[in-house]
């Protein structure tokens, strides 16, 4: 996605969750209101296909950034994401970016296991080789074969997201731009921002050339209270996966079982929201969900969010994409309130 280096660009995160026509008028109201990029997550089976969405809303806008956060290599091939990725960029020149990452949500369902580093780090450079048109010697049970892809697309830039130190080192060294899961505090900003350095640096990059887009949930409201008691279940997720270090950081003690039982599939993509928000309060306070709120996400009223975008910038990042709580209806309500009343006050 080709931006403005001097303005924060700010996207908006649409689950595929309903058919892509209807989809893309969420898109396409999103791109009216003046947010400079959408981003689509992919999961199997919680989504439509993200790549069908992607090529609806390519050929149903005109200016608004697309791209994916973020697709996988373990439930598609390298290769198959390669050429989905080259589809969808020739329908719209300059306005694709390809997010990868470990998996979460789709390798979970299915029984397999989340990317590793190193298997990050094959996959980066494979897909960089085939939409590069290079050769690529592919090791399979058949043997090795050299295989290339037709028609290749070399400028469609390749985004990882990260939250783990190696992670975040990788897409420093190897990434065109990083998307950081390290939410809007600048504590764990800081240190994020620090280990893409680090990778940057080692990899004779300039951490000032690599685009860094965060990851936040985002409301708009006067009542801060209220709306935190909702994403407790977000605080608590992260505190299972081994996030409880950043949340301490910002003085949020939370302890959760690696299994909670009667949410699914998972505490961030709960198909009874309520029911997770119940469950995960023997874990998370109305008092620790308001200081994740405060910390790490990006609610209060439009002028409070302008200045805490503001803040993001000034603490280099590029870009950020806002998510709503839920995952399985569009984020109509936060396109209209941050696209009427934010966008223009920044």
């Amino acid at each position: 996605m080709s931006a403005d280096p001097e303005k924060l660009r700010v996207g908006i995160r649409i689950p595929p969750c309903d058919r892509a026509d209807r989809i893309v008028e969420t898109v396409r109201r999103a791109e009216a209101l003046g947010f400079d990029e959408a981003w689509f997550p992919d999961s199997q089976l919680l989504w439509r296909d993200v790549f069908t969405v992607l090529t609806a809303a390519a050929l149903g806008t005109e200016r608004i950034g697309l791209g994916t956060a973020v697709t996988n290599l373990v439930t598609r091939h390298p290769a198959v994401v390669a050429s989905a990725a080259r589809s969808v960029a020739e329908l719209a020149p300059g306005r694709f970016a390809l997010g990868l990452g470990v998996g979460n949500s789709s390798v979970g369902p299915v029984g397999l296991r989340q990317s590793t580093t190193k298997a990050m780090r094959e996959g980066l450079a494979l897909l960089r080789a085939l939409l590069d048109g290079e050769d690529w010697d592919f090791d399979g049970p058949a043997g090795t074969v050299r295989s290339r892809l037709r028609d290749p697309c070399p400028e469609v830039p390749l985004h990882m997201a990260a939250s783990g130190p190696k992670n975040l080192r990788l897409a420093g060294e190897a990434a065109d731009g990083v998307i950081l899961l390290s939410g809007a505090s600048p504590r764990t900003l800081a240190e994020a921002t620090a280990r893409v350095r680090e990778g940057a640096e080692a990899a004779g990059r300039d951490i000032g050339t690599v685009p860094l887009t965060v990851s936040a949930y985002c409301a708009v409201t006067d009542d801060i209270e209220a709306a935190a008691r909702q994403i407790k279940p977000i605080c608590a997720s992260i505190a299972q996966n081994g996030g409880a270090p950043f949340l301490a950081l910002a003085g949020i003690d939370v302890c959760v079982p690696d299994v909670v039982e009667g949410v699914y599939p998972d505490l961030v993509h709960a198909e009874n929201w309520e029911a997770a928000v119940e469950v995960t309060s023997q874990w998370v306070s109305d008092e620790a969900a308001l200081r994740f709120a405060e910390e790490f996400c990006v609610f209060g009223t439009a002028d409070e969010i302008a200045v805490r975008l503001r803040t993001l910038q000034a603490h280099g990042v590029s870009g950020v994409f806002l998510q709503h709580v839920g995952s399985y209806e569009p984020p109509t309500e936060l396109i209209e309130a941050v696209g009427t009343s934010v966008l223009p006050a920044l």
